[in-house]
């Protein structure tokens, strides 16, 4: 099926599931979407993850793309099942394959989650995580911090490294043996975050989780593209493109890569409806 994979993510978090999705299925097209001007979410109310979620959603359905996978933590919890719901393609988000993940890797069934205000707060992963092991004991902490540090792409200064570890002393009180990255962001100082929790905790990502979902979901539904014209991935952002690109390109080990601004559209957001846009704009 040559249409591409949508991923949207509140910022550029979501390039780990993106690179992942490439690296897995190399034939298969990303388009991308990072709110960067409106990162992070995480602080943010419901109605505002919402509204801009579905702007998100509503632009990239505009392409006809195949599958949407929303890559951000926040909008997951609080736009997935209401989009799998309105939307006429598959749509995966990054909660339940972290929880699958965790929930395969503990040893002594305590797992520890951290994410933003915004996921913590939802419980999503507690309740996902619960819902098929009610005898796991889960621990969340909310890191607020560490989005705006991995936006600004601060990962190894000393300041950071006391940021990260400030972040995560709440843990550090607790038996946990698997700690669930709960925010695409986090798997960009997956590092730091190890050497602070120690070698006895397994370090779960979500993004890489979501990508084998992708892959095993559209080769039992028979989506996968079998032709040879090379990929063309395109990344869209609505904030600043300069760094956006630095960034993405560094993450993703590809130099000039397509990266394109937008405003969304001004959507009103809520609803899919069909829009009229051109893929190669």
């Amino acid at each position: 099926m040559d249409k591409p994979i949508g991923v949207i993510d509140s910022g550029i978090g979501g390039l780990t599931v993106a690179s992942e999705i490439i690296r897995q299925l190399p034939k298969e097209e990303i388009l991308y979407i990072g709110d960067t001007k409106r990162c992070p979410y995480g602080p943010r109310d419901e109605a505002e993850v919402r509204t801009f979620t579905w702007e998100m959603i509503d632009y990239l359905m505009s392409f006809e793309i195949k599958l949407l996978v929303i890559a951000c933590n926040t909008a997951s919890a609080v736009v997935l099942e209401e989009a799998a719901e309105q939307l006429p393609i598959p749509v995966l988000g990054v909660i339940h394959p972290g929880a699958v993940a965790a929930l395969k890797a503990t040893k002594n069934k305590e797992i520890g989650v951290i994410g933003t205000e915004g996921t913590i707060s939802s419980g999503a992963y507690y309740d996902e995580l619960r819902s098929i092991n009610g005898e796991v004991k889960v621990v969340s902490a909310a890191c607020p911090t560490l989005v705006p540090l991995v936006e600004a792409g601060d990962y190894f200064s000393s300041q950071a490294l006391k940021t990260i570890e400030s972040a995560l002393e709440p843990m550090l009180m607790y038996s946990i043996d698997s700690l669930i990255l709960g925010c695409t962001h986090y798997p960009m100082i997956e590092k730091q975050v190890k050497d602070v929790m120690g070698t006895d905790v397994e370090i779960i990502c979500s993004g890489d989780e979501t990508a084998r979902e992708v892959s095993s979901l559209m080769y039992h539904k028979n989506m996968l593209y079998v032709g040879d014209r090379p990929p063309q991935h395109i990344f869209y952002t609505t904030g600043g493109m300069p760094k956006f690109r630095d960034m993405a390109e560094n993450w993703l080990g590809m130099p000039d890569i397509v990266v394109k601004q937008t405003d969304l559209g001004l959507t009103a957001g809520g609803q899919f409806q069909p829009a009229s846009a051109n893929r190669n704009e």
